[in-house]
């Protein structure tokens, strides 16, 4: 052939290296709020830059679940799951990514024979010879229609998704042992009231037995005074073994067996942070499983390009040398150099549908992919609406109860005068005792619910995330895009 037709031929094939076959790709669009609907004054709207990142568990101010939340980096097997995953994810887009450089094999051979003496066509020859062989053979499919390089696109989406994946299972984990260590301080701090209460309770009881000794009052009035206390002792056990359900849960998520695991309590609540809240577009790169489904949809419109190209013909270019003896004279001489040098074409006529029907699956895919995309944002809206509207009631419902413990105190304090000034039977100390207690515990809930829905919306607007290449290493806070 010609020099010029060679270099017409290769200059065209090169052209061809520059196609795709996969539609151009842009994220799923959906409309965007300009605001959140339900900000208040415990969410003040202010950049992203200074919204919670990293250790975002640091704004309680406990020392204890500081060094709780570092023991997941190590101790949890989910997250160690998640990270081999990663890993996977990687090493599959390096497979991937092999495919765009020539492969080069070598192997060698050598071998005794023996003819058959009726072989068919057999002309003349030894029957019995040495055959030595040592060669190499290079590779390399030229690209035409993007094949190669929308596998290796979709590798590297699939990793950086697995890289998201791996923050998303991160903030979980976190938020679920925030959720239960401030729960288990909760409960300490119900602890704490009700041991207040029976020590309070047994003081009037033993008043009671007095005042009813000198016959100031009757013998229902003691039989009120034991319900009380016994019933408050009661409530104490059953706070005691819900707080164990709880530490239970923490050893599970730092990797500890329960048996061997606690936490001293302190009935000391730590104060409600004020958790700042950027614009809603925002929430699109800092959400890492909004992250991993707007790759994966990145992924599958790359695989449209794959099945594409299934259509069309592939070329390679293919090199075969070495050397061959029968065994006698220097295997590495020229007289015994052999080569093969050209390319090869391939293409399917009929395959009755398979490959258009590759295609159609692939498009389907996109549109799955799409669909969950589209899905996650407009959950991630609703979680962090719903936990803006708790932050914001539930610090005026505190407000509320705070000002019923207090009137419930002075109504306490003043039936226990009246009652030793005869004035009113211990049915009126009873119930003031038991509204006084019932008031503090639900002051105690309400701002255990408000830690807990900070945490919830922390973990709504992406926690701590931070976007990093998928190139790092398995990441503190894994990653969305290059």
């Amino acid at each position: 052939m010609p020099r010029v037709k060679l270099l017409g031929l290769a200059g065209t094939a090169l052209a061809l290296t520059a196609c795709s076959l996969a539609p151009p790709y842009a994220p799923p669009q959906i409309a965007m709020p300009s605001a959140y609907k339900e900000m208040g004054p415990w969410t003040p709207a202010i950049p992203a830059d200074a919204a919670p990142r990293g250790p975002w568990w640091t704004v309680y101010g406990d020392e204890t679940l500081n060094r709780l939340e570092q023991r997941i980096e190590t101790g949890n097997p989910d997250l160690a799951l998640a990270l081999a995953r990663y890993d996977e994810a990687r090493a599959n887009l390096a497979q991937a990514r092999a495919g765009l450089a020539p492969e080069l094999d070598i192997g060698g051979s050598a071998t005794g024979n023996r003819q058959s003496a009726d072989r068919p066509l057999r002309v003349g020859g030894a029957t019995y010879y040495q055959n030595d062989t040592v060669g190499s053979t290079i590779s390399y499919e030229l690209d035409l229609w993007g094949r190669v390089r929308n596998m290796v696109a979709a590798g590297k989406a699939n990793a950086q998704a697995s890289a998201a994946d791996v923050a998303s299972v991160r903030l979980s984990l976190e938020a679920q042992l925030a959720d239960a260590y401030l729960n288990l301080r909760g409960l300490d701090a119900q602890a704490g009231l009700l041991d207040q209460a029976t020590s309070a309770y047994a003081k009037a009881q033993d008043l009671t037995e007095i005042l009813h000794t000198g016959g100031a009052v009757a013998g229902l009035d003691v039989g009120r005074a034991k319900t009380q206390l016994q019933s408050t002792q009661a409530l104490r056990t059953d706070v005691g073994a819900e707080r164990a359900l709880y530490e239970h849960a923490i050893a599970a998520l730092v990797g500890e067996p329960a048996s061997v695991f606690s936490i001293t309590p302190d009935a000391k609540l730590p104060p409600t942070p004020r958790t700042p809240v950027s614009a809603p577009s925002e929430l699109l790169q800092r959400r890492p499983d909004i992250a991993a489904a707007e790759r994966r949809a990145a992924a599958a419109n790359a695989q449209i390009g794959v099945a594409r190209a299934a259509l069309f013909p592939t070329l390679t270019l293919d090199a075969t040398g070495g050397f061959q003896t029968a065994g006698a004279g220097s295997l590495l001489s020229a007289a015994n150099s052999w080569w093969t040098l050209g390319p090869s074409l391939a293409m399917s006529l009929f395959d009755g549908g398979r490959r258009k029907a590759v295609v159609r699956a692939s498009r389907d895919q996109f549109d799955e992919a799409s669909a969950v995309y589209k899905s996650t944002v407009l959950t991630a809206f609703q979680q962090v609406e719903d936990n803006l509207a708790l932050c914001n009631r539930l610090a005026f419902e505190a407000r509320q109860q705070s000002d019923a413990v207090t009137a419930a105190q002075q109504t306490e304090a003043l039936a226990l005068v009246q009652y030793r000034m005869g004035a009113v039977t211990y049915l009126d100390v009873v119930t003031a005792q038991t509204v006084d207690l019932q008031a503090q515990r639900t002051e105690l809930s309400v701002e255990t619910r408000r830690l807990l829905a900070s945490v919830d919306l922390v973990r709504a607007l992406g926690g701590g995330w931070i976007p990093t290449t998928v190139a790092a290493a398995p990441p503190a806070a894994a990653a969305a895009a290059d």
